[in-house]
C-alpha cells in the first residue's frame, strides 16, 4: 500500500503505478498535465511510483512544465536534423528560458530555408505521436551505443561522467539521445514549434574548440499560444535596446575597440550623467560620504580581499600573475577593498559608525565573449557602488535604509514594478571551493539576513550557490524584453572581510571589535539601467531624463532669431533645448523630432514671432496650442522636478 499526496487530494494505492495512472485515478489528469514533481524532483508522467510520495502535477503554465516541454521539443529538432541531414553530429540541446536550443556539428549551413524544412519535419514527428521512452545503460554499453551511432560528442560527454553515474537515454522512434531528462511521454503533445534563429557557438563555450551551429526555437502546446508568443517576440525586437539605442544614437560599438566595450554617444552619456548626479545627490541626503578611488591596484590588495583566489579569471591582469618577483596590477572588478582604506585611514570608534561610503565606480570584468549583450552585459561599466561599515546592532536598520534607497531609485525611474527579489545563498557542497569562511559563519550570516528580510516583509525566492564568496545577498532581479534575467541591484551582508583587512573599531566597552559591512548599489550598473530604460519606454524616455527635452522648430529662416531667444531663456532656466535650423520643411522637422521621441516641440512661425508666444506639441498629448514661454517653462520645470514618468 502506498499513499500518493497531490496536495489537494491524497489516495492510497495497492500496487506501483505511473504518475499519470495515479493522477487519473484521483480525477486530476487532463490533457493539460504534462509532467510532475515527485518529492520535489521533476519527472515524466510515465515515472513509476513505488512508495508514498508528494506529487505536484505540472502544466505548461508552470516553469518546470514549460522547461520539460521545451526540452522535449529540442529532441524533436535533433530528430528532424538527423532525418534530413544524417551526417550531422549531435552535441547538447537544453531547454532555456522561453524556449530551447540544440548545438550541431554540420557542414550544411542552417539557413532560413533549412530551418523552415526542419520545422516541417518536426511537425511530421509530432503527428507520428511517437512514444518517448527512457532507458539506462552501463557505462561500457552506453559508449558502445554512441560509437555505433557515430556520435563523438556524446561519447566525450559519457567519458567525462563520474564512475558509477547512471547513464540515461531517451528513445522516440528511430531516434536515441543521451539525456538526463525528464521528457513528455509522446511527441504528439508538441503542437507548435518555431525555430527562431541559428548562431555560432563554441563546443563547451571554449574558443579553442570547434564552432558549432546553435539552432534556437520555442514550442507550445497550442498554435494560439505560439502565435501570441511570436507577437510578443516581435514587440520585444521593437523595444530591444540594441536596436533602439543604436537607431536613436545612444551608444555604439566598434570592432577595433572590442566586444563588451560600448561607446556612449552624446545622448547616452547625458542620460547616464543625469542619473549619476541624481543618485549621488540622493545618497548625500542620506548620509553617504563620497569617495574616488583608483581603477587598479597591485595583486597584494586582491590577495587580502580574496578576489585573487576566487575571482582571478574574471579580472584583467596587467603583468604576470605567477611571477612574484615583479609588480603585478589588476583593474578593479569591484570597489570594496579600495573603500575599506577610507575606514582604515585612522583609528575608529563606535561613534564613527555607521560609516556610509558611496562612489560612482568604473569597474572591469572579463566576461566571456558569448555573454556580451549590448549595454546589459559588458566588460567595462559604471556602478552606483557603496559600502557601509557598521556595528552589529545597526545591521537591520542600515539594511532597511539600503533597500529603501534602491526601491526609491528604481521606482523613480520606472523599473521597480517589474523587479523581483532573490535571497542568494551559499552552497556548502560547491565543488569549486567558491566561498570564504566556515559553515558556522555562513549559517549565522544567512540566518541574520533571512530574519532581516522577513522583518522587512520582502517577498523573495532563494538562489542556492548565488551568494558572493564572502557573504549572502539580496539580488533585485530584472528581465529584459526577451525574458533574460539579470541582477540590477544587490545588497550584501559581509561578516568576513573586515577581519581580513584588520578593520577594527573601539566599542563603548573599550574593546577592539570587527565591524559588519554591507555592500550595496543604489541603481546598479548605469549602462544596464540605460538599456532597461530604453526598452521599458521604447526609447521615449521621461522628460526629466531625456537628453534633449525641447526642440525648437522654425518654419523659416526669418524665425531663427526669435528661436535663439527662446533657447537662451529656456537654457537659463536649466532646460535642455536645441534649435533645428536646417533648411528643411516644417513637416520633415516635426517627423524627425517624433522619430527621435523628443518630449516637446515648439513650432515657430510668423504668428508666434508677432505675438511673442510658442506653439507647443507634446509627444504624449499632441498639439497643445499656443501659450507663453513663461507658462511653458513653469509647467516643464514642475514636470521635471516631480520626475513624472
Amino acid at each position: 500500500m502506498i499513499r500518493i499526496d497531490f496536495g489537494e487530494k491524497a489516495m492510497d494505492f495497492d500496487a506501483p503505478l505511473t504518475v499519470y495512472e495515479a493522477a487519473k485515478a484521483a480525477e486530476l489528469a487532463s490533457r493539460d498535465v504534462l509532467a510532475a514533481k515527485v518529492d520535489g524532483k521533476a519527472v515524466a508522467l510515465t515515472y513509476t511510483l513505488e512508495k508514498s510520495a508528494a506529487v505536484q502535477l505540472l502544466t505548461f503554465a508552470d516553469a518546470e512544465g514549460a522547461h520539460i516541454f521545451n526540452h522535449t521539443a529540442s529532441h524533436l529538432l535533433a530528430q528532424a536534423v538527423k532525418r534530413l541531414y544524417p551526417q550531422t553530429k549531435l552535441t547538447i540541446g537544453p531547454a532555456v528560458e522561453g524556449g530551447f536550443y540544440y548545438d550541431f556539428d554540420s557542414d550544411i549551413p542552417f539557413t532560413p530555408e533549412v530551418l523552415a524544412a526542419l520545422e516541417g519535419e518536426i511537425k511530421k514527428i509530432a503527428k507520428e505521436n511517437l512514444r518517448i521512452e527512457r532507458f539506462t545503460l552501463p557505462r561500457d554499453e552506453a559508449l558502445s551505443l554512441m560509437r555505433e551511432r557515430e556520435e563523438p560528442y556524446k561519447v566525450q560527454l559519457i567519458e567525462e561522467l563520474p564512475e558509477g553515474e547512471e547513464i540515461s537515454f531517451y528513445r522516440q522512434g528511430e531516434f536515441v539521445d543521451l539525456c538526463a531528462g525528464p521528457h513528455l511521454f509522446a511527441t504528439g503533445l508538441v503542437k507548435a514549434v518555431k525555430l527562431t534563429q541559428c548562431t555560432g557557438a563554441y563546443w563547451k563555450g571554449d574558443q579553442k574548440n570547434k564552432v558549432l551551429q546553435r539552432v534556437y526555437g520555442t514550442a507550445f502546446p497550442t498554435k494560439e499560444g505560439l502565435a501570441e508568443h511570436l507577437a510578443a517576440l516581435e514587440e520585444a525586437r521593437r523595444r530591444d535596446h540594441n536596436k533602439i539605442g543604436r537607431d536613436l544614437e545612444y551608444f555604439t560599438t566598434v570592432d577595433v575597440i572590442g566586444q563588451g566595450l560600448p561607446i556612449l554617444l552624446p545622448k547616452g552619456a547625458r542620460v547616464v550623467q543625469l542619473l549619476q548626479r541624481w543618485v549621488e545627490d540622493e545618497e548625500m541626503k542620506r548620509g553617504y560620504l563620497l569617495t574616488k578611488t583608483p581603477y587598479m591596484a597591485k595583486r597584494e590588495l586582491y590577495k587580502i580581499s580574496g578576489h585573487w583566489d576566487h575571482y582571478l579569471d574574471g579580472m584583467f591582469v596587467l603583468g604576470d600573475p605567477d611571477d612574484e618577483t615583479k609588480e603585478c596590477f589588476a583593474l578593479r572588478p569591484m570597489t570594496c577593498p579600495f573603500q575599506y582604506q577610507v575606514f582604515l585611514n585612522r583609528a575608529r570608534s563606535y561613534r564613527d559608525l555607521p560609516m556610509r561610503l558611496g562612489e560612482t565606480s568604473t569597474l572591469f570584468r572579463n566576461e566571456d565573449s558569448g555573454e556580451m549583450h549590448g549595454l546589459i552585459r559588458v566588460r567595462q561599466f559604471t556602478i552606483s557602488e557603496g559600502h557601509l561599515v557598521l556595528r552589529p546592532d545597526q545591521l537591520e536598520e542600515e539594511f532597511r535604509g539600503c533597500l529603501e534607497l534602491a526601491k526609491y531609485c528604481l521606482g523613480t525611474v520606472g523599473l521597480l514594478d517589474r523587479c523581483t527579489f532573490r535571497f542568494s545563498q551559499w552552497d556548502p557542497a560547491n565543488p569549486k571551493n567558491k566561498y570564504e569562511g566556515t559553515k558556522e559563519q555562513w549559517e549565522v550570516a544567512q540566518e541574520t539576513m533571512g530574519k532581516i528580510l522577513d522583518d522587512l516583509g520582502v517577498t523573495y525566492s532563494v538562489g542556492i550557490d548565488e551568494a558572493a564568496f564572502y557573504g549572502p545577498k539580496l539580488d533585485i532581479q530584472y528581465k529584459n524584453v526577451y525574458g533574460k534575467e539579470d541582477t540590477l541591484v544587490t545588497i550584501q551582508i559581509d561578516m568576513l572581510l573586515a577581519q581580513r583587512f584588520g578593520m577594527v573599531y573601539t566599542d563603548k566597552d573599550g574593546e577592539k571589535k570587527y565591524p559588519y559591512i554591507i555592500h550595496r548599489t543604489s541603481l546598479g550598473c548605469y549602462e544596464r539601467t540605460l538599456a532597461y530604460l530604453l526598452e521599458t519606454y521604447a526609447g521615449a524616455l521621461p522628460t526629466w531624463m531625456a537628453p534633449t527635452q525641447v526642440r525648437i522648430l522654425p518654419i523659416g529662416e526669418e524665425h531663427l532669431a526669435y528661436c535663439d531667444e527662446l533657447r537662451a531663456k529656456m537654457e537659463a532656466a536649466g532646460l535642455r533645448v536645441e534649435v533645428d535650423d536646417r533648411n528643411e520643411t516644417i513637416g520633415k522637422k516635426i517627423r524627425n523630432a517624433q522619430l527621435e521621441k523628443l518630449p516637446y516641440m515648439l513650432v515657430i512661425g510668423d504668428n508666434e514671432v508677432h505675438d511673442h508666444t510658442i506653439a507647443v506639441r507634446s509627444r504624449k498629448e499632441g498639439d497643445l496650442g499656443a501659450m507663453t514661454l513663461d507658462k511653458f517653462i513653469a509647467d516643464l520645470l514642475l514636470e521635471v522636478a516631480e520626475k513624472r514618468k
